[in-house]
């Protein structure tokens, strides 16, 4: 079956005026048009497509690479704005349609907005959804705490940042773990720092408990050597501080800096930290 809104491997059966007509192995047929043709191929070649709908809603193949495809979240931008809904820029030449039922707030032209990429049941066609949440759950969590996940930046909150986990879940960051700044439709890695009963999941930026420690050490120890072996930095510096220069929590850097102690890498005084010197 020829599936919509994803890439295909198929083999150039014919070449005719309007463009090449490719196969798979179960017979299905598409245009790949002149403007997308290989400058040089033969029949019978292997070509990766990826297959759309085209201005009059017939599947039509392209060997241009869309910012998103079928069952997939992306950060775009709003081109067009009519009386039947939007238009997004996907790096297509026909552009992704939402209807204003699938918009959480109105789209405006020139604005970004992060949208999930489905099939319309009643129109079998491609269209982009605002309403995020609808296409996650956290009914039945595949991740577990201390789990490195990726993450897509949804939302800020009063709480923090919202973000999808794995593209499957919903996830929140809260403020005390956020020390950098995050956008929506960012993407970047992050740890499940705990698992609700309720299903919620409490994300973080930095390898949680114990697992933070060395990573934060290490990172202290290179900032060290940067400012000439030492940071006038304590256990009793404002955290605001701690994360402009270093973008870790105070409670993160007080268990590294304990590390650093242990192992008689560093001497603590009152104004700051230093390198032990061999």
């Amino acid at each position: 079956m020829l599936n919509i809104g994803e890439y295909h491997t198929m083999i150039i059966d014919r070449d005719t005026d309007p463009g090449l007509f490719l196969k798979n192995a179960e017979g299905d047929e598409v245009l790949l048009p002149n403007k997308y043709k290989p400058e040089s191929f033969q029949l019978e070649d292997e070509i990766r497509v990826f297959v759309y709908l085209d201005h009059s809603e017939r599947p039509v193949a392209t060997t241009l690479t869309p910012f998103v495809k079928l069952d997939e979240f992306a950060f775009l931008k709003c081109v067009e704005v009519n009386d039947i809904g939007a238009f997004l820029d996907w790096g297509l030449e026909k552009h992704l349609f939402v209807p204003y039922r699938e918009m959480a707030s109105k789209m405006r032209k020139g604005s970004w907005y992060l949208v999930f990429c489905h099939l319309d049941e009643e129109t079998n066609r491609l269209i982009a959804s605002s309403k995020t949440n609808s296409f996650l759950t956290n009914s039945d969590l595949t991740v577990e705490p201390f789990e490195e996940v990726d993450l897509i930046v949804a939302n800020p909150t009063d709480l923090g940042v919202n973000v999808i986990v794995n593209e499957i879940h919903q996830g929140l960051i809260f403020k005390d773990d956020v020390f950098q700044d995050l956008q929506p439709g960012d993407r970047l890695k992050g740890w499940v720092k705990k698992t609700r009963p309720d299903g919620k999941i409490d994300i973080t930026l930095q390898r949680p408990g114990y697992r933070s420690i060395e990573p934060n050490a290490q990172d202290i120890l290179n900032e060290m050597e940067l400012k000439g072996g030492s940071l006038k930095l304590t256990d009793k510096s404002d955290p605001n501080e701690i994360q402009r220069q270093l973008q870790m929590s105070k409670k993160s850097f007080k268990k590294a800096i304990g590390t650093l102690y242990k192992q008689r890498l560093i001497d603590i005084k009152e104004d700051g930290i230093y390198l032990v010197k061999d």
